[in-house]
């Protein structure tokens, strides 16, 4: 795992878009967002039965898996949105990037890669996407049934419930820098 600040120079939102400012695993638990490195599933295992964990499946995200409609889904995952339940991801081979809105509203990009796993909490605006290889194969973990659905930014989903305990809980945390 790398994390740092985003740097919104033009490019291909595949791209590392690197600003060279360092972000640590302490700041991103700052914003709520957990990292753990898991060299095996078991270690998965563990951390799934401690946060009631009890379903999951695999996802591949590439052309190859995909066919016509990558493109559009990879775009689709990289509109800013925020989730009503945690967004747990182990990485099973491959390379991606999750950005996260820290509370000054700056993007911080996380790069994950086999063996990592992260947990954004609800609440948090974010998006994904495969880096320049285009291949990521990751577990997704869930409390109850799988919820997918995005929510948008948008302004009136500052006052969505989920949206509101999260800046409560984690924002003034979360301005601190690195």
């Amino acid at each position: 795992m790398k994390a740092y600040f985003y740097s919104e120079d033009p490019g291909d939102q595949r791209e590392d878009h690197d600003s060279g400012h360092p972000v640590s695993t302490h700041y991103l638990s700052q914003l709520g967002v957990l990292y753990h490195h898991c060299p095996s599933v078991s270690a998965v295992d563990q951390i799934a039965s401690e946060r009631s964990y009890r379903n999951r499946d695999e996802i591949i995200v590439s052309p190859e898996k995909m066919g016509p409609v990558y493109e559009e889904k990879v775009r689709m995952f990289f509109k800013e949105h925020l989730h009503e339940d945690e967004e747990i991801r182990y990485i099973l081979d491959g390379n991606g990037f999750f950005d996260v809105r820290n509370a000054s509203d700056e993007w911080v990009r996380i790069r994950l890669e086999k063996d990592d796993l992260i947990i954004l909490p609800s609440g948090i605006f974010h998006r994904f996407t495969t880096d320049n290889k285009n291949y990521i194969k990751a577990m997704r973990l869930f409390k109850d049934e799988p919820k997918w659905t995005p929510l948008n930014r948008a302004p009136e989903l500052e006052k969505n419930p989920h949206r509101k305990s999260y800046l409560q809980d984690k924002s003034p945390k979360a301005g601190m820098m690195t």
